[in-house]
């Protein structure tokens, strides 16, 4: 396999709305194949009279605190206020002001309008903002917090602004944008049963609304439970970083992410993590390397139908372990009986142009013909 490709025969999920062409190109000059299904779209909201009122008032009088928490929030903001004939006023008025940016992506945008944040917290999170307010001595003091965008204005962000006011502060919410449901949810939906499926190798996040939307939506369709056993066994659930992950951590769901939260250091990510975690065993003289939804048998990609697909990852589970045909059965797609299971494994044979990669073990099911020498070395290792 081409070490520039490292994801060659991994197939992974963008649920990106925003910059998805950008990450997907840059996954699939890595060799993967992307399936794109956005799990939420944002509604800009430039001709809000709220966010103008709320505008308006900054640049009369600004406050003493604006806690920014998101970059396209942020964006959005200042996009308007150019749409109004306001930027240049509105920049003067933050500029005048204690400004706090919640994390990499919020701190970026306020840089790229030529301000600069007071603070950030290192965990990006709104309880370190609370806390470091709190701390500031906020009582009478008037804080701007701008929403992130949920449809119910974000619990989040909205427990902050209470929590905030209980402490004494005048707060003003600032509504910048919405995070809505796509209009057609077939492409999260196909995404979703993929996952259920583990057709996908992983699925990557950039927001923590697009893992809640996804498993409102798979709630919805009935199907929460399946993907959940899915994102903690098989699919890799990578999270931009720890604000992301929330949503999935709250569930017991393992996340993995770059230490540093950009698109780019994303997809380094996953080009390491991916191939790290794949099933990679010697059968009969070949490399195998067990992915998502193909085989790479010596570094090229072996299609295989579902019901193949699946017997490999079952096989591949424990190498060079007899699997019961029962086992097999219960495993495939659409349930079967001991002729269904000889099907699938003589199209297995086939797809894998390996013969006599799946051994026949009379009386008793299949396994994996392991060479000896890894075969011995798994027997030590109490692995078959």
């Amino acid at each position: 396999m081409d070490d520039a490709k490292p994801l060659t025969g991994f197939t992974i999920g963008v649920t990106a709305s925003r910059r998805a062409d950008e990450f997907a190109t840059f996954l699939t000059r890595r060799g993967a194949t992307v399936i794109h299904a956005p799990a939420i779209r944002i509604i800009p909201l430039s001709d809000d009279t709220e966010l103008r009122r709320v505008t308006r008032q900054i640049i009369d009088k600004p406050p003493e605190f604006v806690v920014v928490t998101t970059g396209i929030g942020f964006r959005g903001w200042m996009e308007a206020a150019a749409g109004w004939g306001e930027r240049n006023a509105f920049k003067q008025a933050l500029a005048s002001t204690r400004l706090l940016a919640r994390g990499t992506k919020a701190k970026g945008a306020v840089r790229a309008a030529e301000l600069c944040e007071e603070w950030s917290p290192v965990s990006e999170t709104m309880a370190e903002v609370l806390d470091h307010l709190v701390a500031q001595g906020i009582d009478g003091k008037r804080i701007a917090v701008q929403l992130d965008g949920a449809p119910t204005e974000g619990k989040v962000v909205g427990d902050l602004c209470d929590l905030l006011g209980c402490a004494g502060a005048d707060v003003t919410a600032v509504p910048v944008y919405r995070w809505m449901p796509p209009e057609d949810p077939a492409p999260i939906d196909r995404m979703i049963d993929l996952i259920a499926t583990r057709a996908l190798d992983a699925v990557s996040f950039t927001s923590a609304p697009a893992v809640g939307a996804l498993l409102a939506r798979a709630k919805v369709t009935g199907t929460l439970e399946p993907i959940l056993h899915a994102f903690r066994n098989d699919v890799l659930a990578a999270c931009i970083g720890p604000v992301t992950s929330v949503p999935f951590i709250e569930l017991e769901v393992p996340t993995t992410g770059p230490e540093c939260p950009r698109l780019g250091e994303l997809v380094w990510h996953i080009a390491d993590e991916l191939p790290r975690r794949a099933i990679t065993i010697q059968v009969g003289g070949r490399e195998f390397s067990i992915r998502g939804s193909c085989v790479l048998v010596d570094g090229e990609v072996r299609r295989l139908p579902p019901a193949a697909m699946t017997l490999i990852r079952v096989l591949g589970a424990q190498p060079g372990r007899v699997v019961p045909r029962e086992e097999l059965m219960s495993a495939l797609p659409r349930g079967g009986d001991a002729h269904a299971v000889e099907v699938a494994v003589a199209r297995l044979r086939a797809s894998l142009r390996a013969p006599d990669a799946v051994q026949t073990v009379y009386k008793r099911g299949y396994r994996l013909a392991l060479d000896p020498v890894e075969y011995v070395d798994m027997c030590r290792d109490g692995t078959v």
